[in-house]
């Protein structure tokens, strides 16, 4: 079955400067060699061949855009539960080769949203409301320990601080755009867990967050604007029960934003 279509943001298009172009025509790009290398034009003394430094940090770049966007086309749906995917195709897409492709979708097989599908690509993972249940039960136990300490600890003045944030996923979900909600509500959350100042904690904790947006298998349309709304709501509840200290209301916010129960 062909691809679905991914929806690219202008600047992760064509971001190959050498594709489409002669076998040559790399050394009319400024700093690029024909085969891609730097070429240190501003030394006075050329470094030999071997030596020259190669655009790790622009294949790097590459890879990392192109894992993004993958991941918004996951959040979004169009890149559908059980469907396969090849490299080479979405690499049409987005206008490179397939090597930061097959990468990306490396990335996402370790994070457990695809797994490899020997000679045809990768098929992205179907999950279902066990899955998400089990992905809640693991979030609260790993922040609702934290925020309770959070809330003892922490001056009210420092959560007031985060209210914006929390009004930015009021907004997104007020488009009722699943990917922009998405964004902004991890951006909440990870504000949040870093005053714990735990980098590790912070990271764990967004991973599962993350998978957490993913859909379900058989969920052909994303989550509804009124449900992004009641999910955006709870975070301006819960910034007021952790600046007034109320573990009660901080325990009860958290199990039931996570489980997405209200």
């Amino acid at each position: 079955m062909p691809p679905a279509a991914v929806r690219v943001p202008p600047q992760f298009r064509a971001v190959d400067v050498n594709r489409g172009r002669r076998p040559d025509a790399a050394a009319d790009v400024p700093g690029i060699g024909a085969r891609g290398e730097h070429t240190h034009s501003e030394l006075p003394i050329p470094l030999p061949r071997t030596e020259r430094a190669r655009p790790v940090v622009q294949r790097s770049s590459v890879r990392g855009q192109i894992l993004d966007a993958l991941r918004t086309a996951l959040v979004g749906g169009e890149l559908a539960p059980g469907e396969v995917y090849s490299a080479p195709a979405l690499g049409d897409r987005f206008g490179v080769s397939a090597t930061p492709v097959r990468e990306a979708m490396q990335q996402l097989a370790l994070e457990g949203a695809v797994e490899v599908v020997p000679n045809r690509g990768f098929r992205v993972v179907e999950r279902g409301a066990r899955e998400l249940a089990e992905l809640a039960e693991v979030r609260a136990l790993i922040e609702l320990p934290v925020l309770l300490r959070l809330a003892h600890t922490v001056p009210a003045e420092r959560w007031t601080e985060l209210r914006p944030l929390a009004e930015a996923t009021a907004r997104a979900a007020s488009t009722g755009c699943r990917v922009t909600y998405a964004e902004t509500d991890r951006a909440f959350h990870r504000a949040v867990l870093s005053l714990a100042g735990n980098s590790q904690l912070v990271q764990i904790a967004e991973d599962l967050h993350r998978r957490a947006q993913w859909p379900l298998v058989n969920t052909k349309t994303a989550t509804g604007r009124a449900a992004l709304m009641s999910d955006a709501a709870d975070h301006l509840t819960l910034l007021d029960a952790l600046a007034a200290g109320d573990v009660t209301g901080v325990q009860s916010l958290v199990r039931n934003h996570v489980t997405g129960t209200h």
